[in-house]
């Protein structure tokens, strides 16, 4: 076996998913023992068997993947409880496999996996794809590209034909539960590290934060950063769509008439909000120009019904 071949021996038996009760598996997939495997290029000693000493890289692989994924999903966590979590966890990442440098990503996936798969969480099931979408946004949030917000003269120049271009860290988030409360009162709960694990031989887990109550009721949420920190602010429904509208590329008076089309407000209430849309979008850097665009267009009166 030359060294190339031992490394690719080595990654594989490394990268074997664990079993249930995180322990190496006894088996590889073409039905070899993994003892035999492993003392094929693995000398014992005095303590631990090739076998053994496989393991705790086995295990160190797998706890740091595990944890790279919780670390972001702390209230999924506390909400699930945590065997059913531990096991949403590896049945994602057994379909879902680290293929990067980074982790920033691994868990990028899961709220999605999750709606695809209720048997995870039970009755609180749509609760919980909500609580993973908001966890994922405040990653998003906190790492995501700042651009350069429109100056305060282009934002008093927009007009009925303009498009925006909306920061890439904003996220917009339709909910079903008002899951806002709900994470921030976990992560006031949460110590700095949930999950320390063991490079050796077992995977220690703290107690977890109590879920509180919580009703269902829609929520329209922008998750963005400000100062280098991550916020939560409730929109109206108008607002939400709005902006939607403009992150789809849609121009200032086609985005304002997709808002307001349902719209219960009378016409002075929603000329009023739109105004204050734009107003608290411009003041927190929300609004960009598109790439290689100039939004200074002569300011237009815009009506909506």
């Amino acid at each position: 076996m030359n060294l190339l071949e031992l490394q690719r021996r080595m990654a594989e038996d490394v990268r074997r998913p664990l079993t249930e009760d995180y322990e190496m598996r006894s088996f590889a997939d073409d039905g070899r023992p993994v003892a035999d495997i492993a003392a094929s290029y693995i000398s014992p000693n005095s303590r631990l068997s090739s076998f053994e000493r496989l393991e705790i890289y086995n295990r160190q692989y797998w706890f740091r993947l595990i944890t790279a994924v919780s670390e972001d999903y702390p209230t999924l966590n506390a909400l699930l409880g945590q065997k059913r979590f531990d096991a949403l966890i590896l049945a994602y990442l057994d379909e879902h496999p680290s293929t990067s440098w980074t982790l920033r990503d691994l868990g990028a996936k899961l709220p999605a996996f999750l709606a695809a798969h209720p048997e995870f969480a039970g009755r609180r099931h749509r609760l919980a794809v909500d609580v993973a979408n908001l966890e994922l946004a405040y990653v998003d949030a906190f790492d995501g590209k700042q651009l350069d917000p429109l100056t305060t003269e282009e934002a008093q120049a927009i007009g009925a034909d303009s498009r925006l271009f909306l920061q890439p860290h904003l996220r917009l988030l339709e909910l079903a539960y008002p899951v806002d409360n709900l994470v921030l009162a976990v992560k006031k709960e949460m110590p700095e590290v949930d999950i320390v694990s063991s490079a050796a031989t077992h995977r220690d887990v703290t107690n977890r934060a109590k879920i509180p109550p919580v009703k269902r009721g829609k929520l329209f949420l922008a998750v963005h950063r400000y100062d280098d920190s991550v916020y939560y602010r409730r929109l109206e429904k108008e607002t939400f769509l709005l902006l939607e509208g403009l992150r789809l590329g849609a121009s200032v008076a086609a985005a304002a008439s997709q808002a307001f089309a349902k719209s219960k407000l009378t016409p002075d209430a929603q000329a009023l909000l739109l105004q204050q849309s734009f107003a608290h979008a411009s003041q927190l850097g929300w609004l960009c120009p598109l790439p290689g665009t100039d939004v200074a267009l002569p300011h237009l009166e815009m009506k909506v019904n």
